[in-house]
């Protein structure tokens, strides 16, 4: 596949992440956060056998690839959580901003650590452009320090760290394809959520919830999960941790912009200034080329 049409399917991938904010606060009023994330991780790795089929992929792993994917299921368990109880306990706002912020950044500098080698002068120049353009889009410089600091906003800390390291952990799979190791995450992941906090009684409420239930489960799990996460990891088997970690920036726009349109939020100049400010960064992180990406797009068309 070529290389910038790749660039174009994980900024569908992270429009559709940031699509998820709007469907979490739309689908907090049906259900909890350990229910939607069973049934967000649940559907996701049944949505994905088609697929390996579809590929022809091996279902077969090594001993290392399992252990990996022990390891990444209970660090995406873990992250799941802490995101949803910081939404639920911190400020959402705040958090988003926080967790798409520190996840590029956390991610550069865990591998600088592991690899022990130093951050250049221009990816640390594009990593605080990004981060400032992520706190200018949330408006954090009018927030106060003592919410700002609050105990609940640790679980974003957390979410924030967890994240990279579930990267990171999934490229060491060099020898599975990550759509494989990607579904066998799902399904252990599923699994470990059933038995620890979900309630069977969930199984008969979901037939009394409505349309937009299910709509929004449709795309949290189908779009925002078994297509956007499966690009990601794709991404970083083809592109490397580093690159495409970086894509994270467009999280918070996007999620912005999909709530003004649906859930009436107001878009400032803050929003404009941010968005320009993060994809500008990763146009320095990837030395993007915006012409041959429309190329490729016109040529697709």
């Amino acid at each position: 596949m070529d290389k910038n049409l790749f660039y174009f399917l994980l900024v569908l991938a992270m429009i559709f992440w940031g699509v998820s904010w709007v469907n979490v606060k739309i689908l907090s009023s049906y259900i909890n956060e350990y229910e939607l994330i069973f049934l967000r991780i649940g559907i996701s790795f049944i949505s994905m056998i088609p697929i390996l089929y579809f590929f022809k992929l091996s279902f077969k792993i090594d001993f290392k690839a399992l252990f990996l994917i022990l390891l990444a299921s209970v660090v995406l368990v873990v992250y799941s959580i802490s995101f949803f109880l910081g939404v639920e306990h911190g400020m959402a706002g705040f958090g988003g901003a926080l967790v798409t912020t520190l996840i590029p950044i956390n991610t550069f500098i865990i591998l600088a650590i592991i690899n022990r080698k130093t951050i250049s002068l221009k990816h640390s120049f594009a990593l605080i452009l990004g981060g400032f353009g992520v706190l200018t889009i949330l408006n954090v410089w009018n927030f106060d320090l003592n919410e700002i600091f609050s105990k609940d906003n640790i679980y974003f800390l957390i979410a924030s760290i967890l994240w990279p390291i579930l990267t990171i952990i999934s490229s060491k799979a060099v020898k599975t394809n990550p759509l494989v190791f990607t579904f066998y995450v799902y399904v252990i992941s599923t699994f470990i959520i059933y038995q620890f906090f979900i309630d069977n009684s969930l199984f008969n409420r979901t037939y009394s919830f409505d349309f937009i239930f299910w709509l929004n489960i449709f795309v949290i799990s189908i779009l925002s999960t078994t297509f956007a996460t499966s690009v990601y990891f794709v991404g970083i088997a083809k592109l490397g941790t580093n690159e495409v970690s970086s894509f994270i920036f467009l999280v918070p726009s996007s999620a912005l912009i999909l709530s003004a349109i649906f859930l009436d939020e107001e878009i400032t100049y803050n929003t404009i200034l941010g968005t320009i400010c993060t994809i500008t960064a990763i146009y320095i992180l990837n030395n993007l080329n915006v012409l041959r990406i429309l190329e490729v797009l016109k040529i697709k068309k």
